[in-house]
């Protein structure tokens, strides 16, 4: 399985990705050198939504999608995923 995520940073910014693991992954963001170039001295985050996709490929598509999207969607689209 593949997981498209969103993740809200300490300044207030999204980031969107793609992994296999969540937890893994946002471990990695918040504590490791391992997390994205752009979310380096943004932390600490916290994930705001996930979506899972049964292969990479359909993952992929919704993750650039997702990064297409303004903020103001983006906001739209977790707040749809809490209801």
């Amino acid at each position: 399985m593949y997981y498209v995520y969103i993740i809200s940073c300490a300044d207030n910014t999204l980031y969107t990705g793609i992994t296999t693991d969540i937890v893994r992954r946002l471990k990695e963001h918040n504590n490791t050198k391992l997390g994205a170039k752009y979310t380096k001295g943004r932390g600490p985050f916290t994930l705001v939504y996930s979506r899972r996709f049964r292969n990479r490929s359909n993952a992929s598509k919704e993750e650039i999608r997702i990064k297409r999207l303004n903020r103001k969607d983006k906001l739209i689209l977790i707040e749809s995923k809490k209801s």
